[in-house]
C-alpha cells in the first residue's frame, strides 16, 4: 500500500507542475496533466507504473467530471434553445461518427457489419463525436458574444452534443461486445430506452426528495454527501444492470439535480475534491495508458489525419445544420468552428473504447493531439472571424430574447 501513496504523490505533484507549464502556454491543463502520466509513465521514465489503485481513482476521476458536467447545465437555456441547437447537435454527431468510421476503414478496412473491426472503427467514429465548448465559451466571453443568439446557440448544442455522443457512446461499446452484431444492438438499444425511463422515475423521485432536502438543510455538507451517493448509484445501477456505460449514469444523476437550489453549491464542493484528488490521477492515467512506443509511420499519419478530419467534419457538420436554420454563411462558419474543440469527453470516450479493448493505446496519441491543435486554433479562428464578419441578428433572435426577458 505505500507504494500506491508513493506512486499518487508523483502523480498529484507532476500533474500540477506540467498543468501549469500547459496553462502558462494558453493551452488546456488537462494537456500537462496528460503529458505528466506519459514522462512518468512506462513510455518514457518509467517512474510510476499504472496499478488497480490507481485505475480506481482514475474511474472516480471520470465519474465526477461527467457528474460535475451535468450538475452545470443549464435545462432552461437548453429549452430555450430549441429545435435550432438540436440540429446543430444531432448533425455535428452525425458527419463526424461517419467521417471518423471511414477515415479508420480507409487505413485498415471496415471489415463486415457486425464484425469486431467494423466496431473498432465506428469507436474511432465515436471519439470524434465529442465537443468541449469552455475553451470557446471563454473566447465568446471575451468577445461580448456569449449571451447573444449565436453565443447561446453554440453553447446549447454543445450540451445536447454531449447527450447524443453519451447515447452514441453506449450503443457503440454495448453493441461491439455482444455476440452478435444484429443482436447486440437490439440489445443496446432496449436497455438505453429502459434505462432511460428508469432514469426518468427514479429521477423525478429523487429531485423531489432532494428539493425537500435542500429546504430544510441549505447549504450543508449531506446535501453534497447525498447528491455523491446518488451519483454513484446511478453509475453502479447504469453498469451492473442495464450495461451502459457508468459514466451515462453519473451524467444523468447530475441533469437530475442541477435544477436544485443548491446545485452550484454541489457542483463547487464535488470540483473541489475531484480537481484536488481524482481528476488528475484520471488525466494522468491517460498518460501512463499511452503506449508511444507503438508508434509508426503509419499510426503517426492515421493520427495526423484523424485530427484534420475530426476539425473539418465538426465544421461541415455544425456549420452546414446553422445554414438549414437560416444563419448567414459567416455565422454558420462560426457555429462549426465554436463547435470543433475537443477536451475531457473525449479522453472519457476513448478511456472506456480501451477498457472494453475496443481501441489500442496508441490511438490516445491521436485525440490528445486532437484536443491540443483544436484549443490553439479555435479562439484564433473565431477572433479572426467576429473581426472580420461582425455577427447579423437572426430571425430567431428576438423571439428569444423575448421569452428569455418572460
Amino acid at each position: 500500500m505505500y507504494l500506491f501513496f508513493r506512486d499518487l504523490a508523483i502523480i498529484l505533484i507532476a500533474a500540477k507542475f506540467f498543468g501549469l507549464i500547459a496553462r502558462k502556454l494558453k493551452a488546456p491543463q488537462v494537456v500537462g496533466e496528460i503529458i505528466a502520466g506519459l514522462l512518468i509513465g512506462p513510455s518514457l521514465l518509467g517512474v510510476v507504473q499504472l496499478s488497480d489503485t490507481i485505475s480506481v481513482f482514475a474511474e472516480i476521476g471520470v465519474i465526477l467530471l461527467m457528474f460535475s458536467t451535468g450538475l452545470g447545465t443549464n435545462l432552461k437555456q437548453l429549452m430555450k434553445a430549441g429545435p435550432i441547437a438540436t440540429l446543430v447537435a444531432c448533425v455535428g454527431v452525425f458527419v463526424p461518427l461517419v467521417g471518423g468510421t471511414l477515415l479508420y476503414g480507409a487505413f485498415y478496412g471496415l471489415g463486415a457489419i457486425g464484425s469486431p473491426e467494423f466496431y473498432k472503427a465506428l469507436f474511432i467514429g465515436t471519439i470524434m463525436t465529442a465537443t468541449s465548448v469552455s475553451i470557446t465559451v471563454a473566447t465568446l466571453q471575451e468577445l461580448g458574444q456569449l449571451k447573444g443568439f449565436l453565443g447561446t446557440t453554440i453553447v446549447s448544442a454543445a450540451v445536447i452534443d454531449d447527450v447524443i455522443g453519451i447515447v452514441v457512446l453506449t450503443c457503440v461499446l454495448g453493441a461491439g461486445s455482444g455476440e452478435e452484431g444484429g443482436t447486440g444492438i437490439g440489445q443496446v438499444l432496449i436497455n438505453t430506452v429502459l434505462f432511460f425511463v428508469v432514469a426518468v422515475i427514479v429521477g423525478f423521485v429523487l429531485y423531489k426528495v432532494m428539493t425537500w432536502l435542500d429546504n430544510r438543510n441549505p447549504h450543508t455538507q449531506r446535501i453534497t454527501i447525498a447528491s455523491l451517493g446518488f451519483c454513484f448509484a446511478m453509475a453502479y445501477i447504469a453498469e451492473q444492470y442495464f450495461g451502459i456505460a457508468d459514466i451515462t449514469g453519473a451524467y444523468i444523476a447530475g441533469i437530475v439535480l442541477c435544477n436544485i437550489h443548491d446545485a452550484p453549491y454541489v457542483e463547487r464542493r464535488v470540483e473541489i475534491s475531484n480537481y484536488m484528488m481524482f481528476a488528475p490521477v484520471f488525466f494522468a492515467s491517460i498518460g501512463l495508458k499511452t503506449d508511444i512506443s507503438g508508434l509508426t509511420p503509419d499510426i503517426l499519419l492515421f493520427c495526423v489525419c484523424f485530427v484534420i478530419v475530426a476539425l473539418i467534419t465538426k465544421i461541415i457538420g455544425c456549420g452546414l445544420a446553422a445554414k438549414i436554420c437560416k444563419f448567414n454563411w459567416a455565422d454558420s462558419l462560426k457555429v462549426g468552428v465554436g463547435m470543433m474543440t475537443r477536451g475531457e469527453v473525449a479522453l472519457i470516450v476513448a478511456q472506456k473504447g480501451l477498457a472494453v479493448g475496443m481501441v489500442d493505446s496508441v490511438y490516445f496519441t491521436a485525440v490528445i493531439l486532437l484536443i491540443i491543435v483544436s484549443s490553439v486554433t479555435t479562439p484564433l479562428a473565431l477572433k479572426t472571424l467576429f473581426a472580420k464578419h461582425p455577427s447579423k441578428d437572426h430571425p430567431s433572435a428576438v423571439a428569444v430574447n423575448e421569452s428569455g426577458k418572460a
